[in-house]
């Protein structure tokens, strides 16, 4: 395993910490938006982490950018994994973990430190996360109850205007107002340190999907707050690792969500879960299939 962290010189006034795989020339863009952010005063200290890519992308990086820490574990880990191991390269209070595919917008770094400056109890902050074509993601989103889970799982991949996935993924709400939430996607999302510290980072039993609902769940638990602030904008070009491995990528997500019911359901709904593993098996078969017919089209985190 190679580290590739370097903690010498000043503080930063944040970090950011890219997990990627297979992600090509995003990648390099992802690093690059992140250096040229210097509206908290510097740009961020960057991590990388490389969940064992084969495409060059990172070799590209070091070519690009030889000062950016890069983290090899030799292997896939996942994201949640990744995620704990670039943090722990990392020194600012605030860190902000993001997929390779992503771009952050001029601003977002003093947009997100003055939240957290202003609210002591603010534990994780979502950014405005866009589509390539400029339409919003649905980024900030409720704990999925029993019901709009469940009703998710059986007609979100056919339905996806159907009133569970527009409650769940709070579709009816104004995207450009400030507010709190359940959780925010961890395709881009600044965390407190001394938060994520005190419920221990991320869950890694989760390999992709579904982390990012679990960490939102235990920071409120632990009585931190999760937002979501449209100040910051970051655009997200959907699936660019995940379309490699399609049917892959379906599988780790109903994987991820039965794994977060198992977690959280508690008393009488637990014996609903049989009947979440069968929606979820049906809707996996559902995506897999489509996502084999659609080549090159992956969905997003659910």
């Amino acid at each position: 395993m190679s580290d590739g962290c370097d903690r010498a010189g000043a503080e930063p006034p944040w970090s950011a910490v890219v997990v990627t795989y297979e992600a090509g020339a995003h990648l390099a863009a992802a690093v690059e938006s992140l250096l040229a952010d210097h509206s908290a005063g510097a740009p961020p200290e960057v991590v990388v982490v490389d969940n064992g890519s084969t495409d060059g992308s990172t070799e590209a990086l070091r070519r690009l950018h030889p000062d950016v820490a890069v983290v090899v574990p030799g292997a896939n880990l996942g994201y949640a994994r990744g995620a704990n191991l670039g943090i722990a390269c990392t020194t600012a209070p605030v860190v902000a973990v993001c997929n390779a595919d992503v771009v952050v917008s001029p601003g977002a770094g003093a947009a997100m430190l003055a939240r957290f400056a202003a609210e002591d109890d603010l534990g994780a902050l979502g950014p405005s996360i866009r589509n390539p074509d400029g339409s919003p993601y649905p980024s900030a989103r409720r704990d999925p109850g029993v019901g709009d889970a469940l009703g998710h799982a059986l007609l979100g991949a056919l339905r996806p205007g159907n009133r569970f996935t527009r409650r769940y993924r709070n579709l009816d709400l104004a995207p450009d107002v400030p507010r709190d939430t359940d959780w925010c996607s961890g395709a881009a999302v600044w965390l407190r340190r001394t938060a994520l510290d005190e419920v221990g980072g991320w869950d890694e039993r989760y390999f992709l999907f579904f982390e990012d609902v679990d960490l939102g769940r235990r920071l409120r638990r632990a009585g931190w707050r999760v937002a979501y602030e449209p100040a910051a904008q970051v655009i997200h070009a959907l699936g660019a690792s995940r379309h490699r491995r399609p049917v892959r990528s379906v599988l780790a997500h109903h994987r991820g969500a039965y794994r977060y019911a198992a977690a959280w359901w508690r008393g009488p709904r637990r014996a609903l879960l049989p009947v979440a593993a069968a929606a979820l098996a049906g809707r996996g078969a559902v995506e897999a299939a489509l996502a084999l017919a659609r080549p090159g089209r992956p969905g997003g985190r659910g």
